[in-house]
Formats: structure tokens, sequence, C-alpha cells
């Protein structure tokens, strides 16, 4: 099978090849602007729509000129390629009647990166493993790991005053062995994530513990004169803060994906509405844990292995009780911690529990016949066929109480889980 994959490097230019990649993403960013300068003036003015081919035709003039410093034609078919893209994001976006979104002008902190989207056709590794750019010369890169599979693009990025060299790749992944093994996840905010065997994985709050240093440096940008060398210089120190925490955010997404999907076969989540949530009282703590990021990187790695990742409806996951299977009268709020329920007695940490119940919509929906270590009675569910159908759940007959078990504390720095007697994981 073969599939897409990414690898980063970090690139080290000296200073003049560090002032041509500078000049040639400020080339690029021009190229963007004017591009999507005319587009918006020929609908404007004559109401004409430009496309991509037509402005691919007057790139060619534009280089002949000389009014462009793109020393690579393909790069400034690529901006191009962006401009298309997001004009095209924009009218999707207005048909499904969302939020439209404008396509906006690049500022020299909004665009970044140029792209060679022909491997060999202006760039290519040396015999010494280095990267010759055209128009820059041969760039030194930290290769932390062998390039595996056939190269398609070269992305070349600025991060925080820092370059790096992205190679898109093929890579022909091995044939799967087979994983009998099913789970359920909940994510949550308390608890990164809730497995339906009882175990927990700790969020580590990464923005939240690097607060204090963000607040330091936006303070820092603040009070520096725009335009200044000191705010530029500020301005990175801020951006350094900010990738700080996402490499650590997605170097933890990375971990814990991998690992789940070595040890199982099917993987069942809630299909969530990421972007509603990430819009209500919440955001900071939804964007912090970054679900829509950890929920890809596990979709593809499951793949990967051969598993199947399944995507269930959230709806009443967390209220209903998965030993039985009953709706309480009273919704349980978000402070109910601990899942209780009156009919069969059932006292199960609330994130387990919707993991459970996770795991049998799952095992709905995925059909054949798998094994799980969780606990899903045939009350809950009923074997068919080796298919496991959900019930139509009935309403208890009392309201769910909190108990007075308190959640078990994790440590959000540890990946590996365990089980205590109650089937609760103590990391």
């Amino acid at each position: 099978m073969e599939t897409r994959r990414t690898y980063k490097y970090r690139l080290y230019p000296k200073r003049e090849q560090a002032e041509a990649l500078d000049y040639q993403v400020s080339e690029a960013r021009h190229l963007y602007n004017a591009a999507l300068q005319e587009r918006r003036d020929a609908y404007r003015g004559h109401g004409i729509s430009r496309n991509y081919y037509d402005q691919c035709r007057e790139l060619t003039m534009v280089r002949a000129a000389g009014d462009i410093g793109l020393v690579n034609a393909q790069v400034g078919q690529d901006v191009l390629r962006r401009v298309d893209k997001a004009f095209k994001a924009f009218f999707r976006r207005v048909k499904a009647g969302e939020k439209a979104g404008y396509p906006r002008f690049k500022g020299r902190d909004r665009f970044n990166s140029i792209t060679f989207p022909s491997w060999g056709n202006g760039c290519h590794l040396t015999e010494t493993g280095r990267v010759k750019v055209q128009g820059v010369g041969i760039l030194k890169v930290k290769m932390h790991r062998p390039l595996v599979g056939q190269v398609k693009t070269l992305t070349i990025k600025r991060e925080a005053g820092k370059w790096y060299a992205c190679f898109s790749l093929v890579v022909v992944t091995p044939a799967p062995t087979a994983i009998n093994e099913a789970i359920g996840i909940d994510v949550g905010l308390s608890t990164f994530a809730a497995l339906s065997d009882g175990a927990l994985i700790g969020n580590p709050r990464h923005y939240r513990h690097g607060q204090a240093a963000l607040r330091v440096a936006q303070r820092r940008v603040s009070r520096r004169k725009k335009g200044s060398h000191r705010r530029r210089k500020a301005v990175q120190l801020l951006q350094k803060a900010h990738k700080h925490i996402r490499d650590q955010r997605s170097d933890h997404h990375h971990k814990v994906s991998r690992q789940i999907a070595q040890q199982y076969g099917l993987v069942a989540v809630e299909d969530l509405n990421v972007k509603g949530l990430a819009r209500g009282m919440l955001a900071k703590s939804v964007h912090d844990v970054g679900w829509g990021e950890f929920l890809a990187k596990l979709a593809y790695k499951v793949e990967e292995t051969g598993g199947r990742f399944v995507e269930v409806d959230p709806r009443n996951t967390s209220q209903v009780c998965s030993g039985c299977g009953c709706l309480p009268d009273v919704p349980k709020t978000l402070s109910n911690r601990v899942h209780f329920c009156p009919r069969c007695g059932l006292s199960i940490d609330r994130d387990v529990n919707a993991a459970r119940n996770i795991l049998a919509l799952g095992l709905s929906v995925a059909g054949g016949t798998w094994h799980s270590s969780a606990c899903v009675p045939a009350e809950a569910v009923s074997l068919v066929g080796g298919v496991v159908t959900a019930p139509v759940y009935p309403r208890c007959p009392h309201s769910s109480r909190r108990s007075s078990h308190s959640r078990t504390s994790t440590d959000p720095q540890r990946l590996r889980w365990r089980h205590n007697d109650r089937g609760t994981e103590v990391a």
C-alpha cells in the first residue's frame, strides 16, 4: 500500500543563503498578493472571473519581462495554485452557508514558505546529503532520519526565524499484521482520553503551562516600536514560544496515536464537531488539547497498520449506562465525573463509561468478530451473527447521582497505562 508522508528536517543556511531564501519567499508573497489583486479587480471592474490557467499564462509574460524575482517557474505556479485553492475554499464555504472568509492579502508573517512541486526541477540532494536549491545554493541539512520512499515535492519553510525542508514522499508500507483487539476512545479535557478497557491518559495541558512564557513574550512585543529591528526580534521570540507549545502537543499526539495503533485493530471514536466545540465556553481548553489533530493522526496510523478507524454518533454516549443500557431521567452534568447507575449498581469513571458505549457503537458499525477487554454486557448490546447492534435504551427509574468517589489523578507527562482493581488507570 502506498501512502503520502512528509519528512521535516532542519536547514542551516549561511547568512547570504538565508537572505536569498528570504528574498525568494518575499517574491512569492508579492506574486500571491498580485494574483489576488488581479482576481478581485477583474471581477469588481469587469465581472470577469480569472482562474489558475489564465494567471499561469500571464506568469510566463511577467517572468519574461523580469518583473518577478522567482528563479524557478514552477514555484510561481505553485503560488498561483495557492490563490486558486483559497478562492475555491471561499466559494465552497459560501455555498455551504458558512462564514465565507474572503481570501486576504498576505503580510510578511503570513507567508513563510515556497514549494518546488516537481522534485529534481530546481532542487535535489547532493552526494554529501545536502540540499541544492536553485538560486540559493547548497544548504546544510540535519538528516536525523533517512528518506524512505520516492520524493515528490520539497517545501522550504521559515518558522520562528529558523529554516526547514519538508520532503513529501510516496512511501510503500509493509503488509500489516492482523490485530483482532478492539477499543473505544472518549477524548476529553480533564483527561486527554479514556479507553474502554479502563485506561486513562492524562492531559498534558501544554498551552496552559506555557501561558506565562507567552504572556512575557507578548508584552515584550507590545512595548517595541512597530517596524523596528527590536520588535522584529521580539516577534521571533514570541513565535518561538508558540512553536515550542505546538511541537510539544504534536509530539504527544504522535506518541499516543502510535501506541494505540500498534495495539488495536479496531478503534472507535466519536464523530465530534470540533470546530463548534472550539467556539464554546471551553474554547481555550479545546484548542489546548487538540482533538482534531490527534484524531487525524490516529486515523492514518490505524489505517497504516491495517486496522479499522470508526467514527460513531456522539449522542448520549456519556449518559447511557454501559452496564445495562439505561438512560437516566436526569442527565449528568460536566461536574458529575463518576457514572453511577441505580438500576444495575455500576459505578465507574464517567469517561470510561462513555468509551465503552463508543466501543459498542463502533462494533455495530464495523461488524465482524472482534476481541475486547472491556466489559460490554448483553443487556447493553446484543450479538447477532457476529455483529454487535446497539439496543433501544430504556429510561432509568432513578436519576443519576454523583458518587462520593473522586477521579483517579493521572500524571499528564506519562503515556503508559495500567489497571487497578476498579478498572481505571493510575499513571
